[in-house]
């Protein structure tokens, strides 16, 4: 979204920066690589990429290494969007690669059965997001609880050590604690908070009841 570029992207950072404080709520911005130096230099918030290839220094134009978002600031990555699926041989090798570079790796499953999969791969967090539900009005914890529980639950038995997001159609409060009363650790969203025409307000209220 382009409210989630550049200058815009800044400026959300910074009213999530207000929010956390104000909250005590975590907020992590997971932006491009273009973004990443600028918002982790001027927000105090944690700055994720929003994607990485599994690559070396070399001859490697067009790829993303993880030693540039690293150096660039950003603490962590996200993998296997719904918008950007990768290959499962290739995640493996690029959540080993971006946590042998001390990147913290959230990756994406769109069902319980990829879930249990990606575990095997051991990143420091899974988030389920069904495709169908991404950019909706009606939330997965809404639609669709169950998949949230069976994700966990698979998840547990692969790797304990792994924690659960929630993602697609989040956008209150209600789905926040919904999200968490099932046994998630957090929720993933985009267009609930840059497409407001309020994104503090909506950052505010989706840390109200938890």
């Amino acid at each position: 979204y382009e409210t989630g570029t550049s200058k815009k992207a800044l400026n959300l950072a910074k009213l999530a920066e207000e929010v956390s404080i104000s909250t005590g709520s975590k907020f992590i911005f997971c932006v491009q690589p273009t973004d990443i130096r600028a918002i982790s230099s001027q927000a105090n918030i944690p700055v994720y990429a929003q994607h990485i290839d599994p690559i070396t220094y070399g001859s490697n134009t067009g790829y993303i290494l993880p030693e540039a978002v690293k150096s660039s600031g950003a603490k962590g990555t996200l993998l296997n969007h719904a918008e950007r699926k990768i290959d499962h041989n290739i995640l493996k090798t690029s959540i080993s690669m971006a946590k042998g570079k001390g990147l913290t790796v959230i990756a994406c499953a769109d069902s319980v059965k990829e879930a249990k999969e990606i575990a095997h791969f051991s990143p420091d967090y899974i988030a389920i997001e069904p495709p169908e539900l991404i950019g909706g009005d009606i939330s997965v914890s809404t639609a669709k609880p169950q998949i949230i529980t069976g994700t966990i639950d698979a998840v547990k038995k692969v790797n304990p050590k792994i924690k659960v997001l929630v993602g697609a159609g989040i956008k209150t409060s209600l789905d926040v604690k919904k999200s968490a009363e099932l046994g998630a650790a957090g929720v993933l969203l985009a267009s609930g908070v840059t497409k407001a025409k309020s994104p503090k307000k909506v950052m505010q209220d989706l840390v109200s009841s938890v």
